[in-house]
């Protein structure tokens, strides 16, 4: 899957410095100065938005980007006011392709997934014991197949 990390500036070394520690994050393409406005407010910089954001793409899979996810709510716990963002986009498949299905990008929230349904899927696939980290809550996920078999339900993210 494609992970798409953007954050503040400011928060840059913190979030590195957390993906060490889960082990997660070690190849990944970084793009700095990063202009937009999002949830967090405008980041422009300029004289009126001084602020940049840096974003980060990352290909891993599932096991991984759970990993990324905790280390990220262990970050935006110490700095709840900056704007720490994680996005995934699931491959598309060769039947995905055959088929027209189209990509799904969803912004990761722990909770939405477990009320949604779709960490509940992915706790019902047979012969994986999955529990939350102690930490963060986050399902540590023991090698998960390279493309899970789980859907995400519907109005879950964007269609792209």
């Amino acid at each position: 899957m494609r992970i798409e990390v953007i954050a503040n500036n400011s928060v840059e070394e913190n979030i590195f410095e957390a993906f060490k520690e889960e082990g997660v994050a070690k190849f990944y393409t970084k793009f700095n100065g990063a202009h937009g406005v999002g949830t967090s407010g405008p980041r422009m910089g300029d004289a009126i938005w001084p602020e940049e954001n840096f974003v980060l793409v990352i290909w891993c899979d599932l096991k991984e980007a759970l990993g990324i996810e905790r280390a990220l709510k262990k970050i935006k716990g110490q700095f709840p006011a900056e704007g720490i963002k994680l996005f995934g986009l699931h491959e598309l498949s060769t039947s995905a392709l055959l088929t027209g299905e189209k990509q799904r990008m969803i912004e990761y929230k722990p909770d939405e997934l477990i009320e949604s349904g779709a960490l509940e899927s992915i706790e019902s696939m047979e012969g994986l014991p999955i529990t939350p980290h102690p930490e963060t809550g986050v399902p540590d996920v023991p090698d998960v197949p390279e493309e899970p078999p789980f859907h995400l339900p519907d109005g879950l993210g964007l269609n792209v």
